[in-house]
């Protein structure tokens, strides 16, 4: 069976807790460093754990807890959510530029989506590494 994109959301979110867990509190360069993962599969994995309600962020620290995130990932995940609906499959660049949003808050929002079973992603192996985005049907 293939492993997909928000397979792989869900593993690195597994990654992140599993960090969070033994290390405690870490800022996001540690998290980074201890999880091997690049940002933005950082930023989906947070997304992710956000949307589970078991991360939050205080000061510049990341730890394990009721999430503090909502506000800013949610409102963002709707935007998202707002564009596939409009546009159908969609590249990052054009989320970017719809919801007026940045990649790192781009992939937050993509992992609270993907969590929620809403949305499939694929890469597409290119010189961009470009990755495209619908919702679930």
């Amino acid at each position: 069976m293939m492993k997909t994109l928000i397979d792989e959301f869900g593993q690195n979110a597994g990654k992140v807790w599993q960090v969070l867990n033994a290390h405690g509190p870490l800022k996001e360069e540690a998290l980074l460093r201890t999880t091997r993962l690049n940002q933005d599969d950082l930023c989906a994995a947070i997304g992710w754990l956000a949307r589970e309600n078991k991360i939050c962020k205080e000061n510049d620290m990341y730890k394990l807890g009721t999430t503090n995130l909502t506000p800013k990932i949610g409102t963002d995940a709707g935007r998202v959510w707002n564009t596939l609906a409009k546009e159908g499959e969609v590249n990052l660049a054009t989320i970017m530029h719809e919801t007026q949003i940045n990649q790192v808050d781009a992939f937050y929002a993509l992992g609270w989506l993907a969590r929620e079973n809403k949305i499939v992603a694929k890469k597409i192996r290119s010189k961009e590494n470009q990755l495209t985005v619908a919702l679930t049907k």
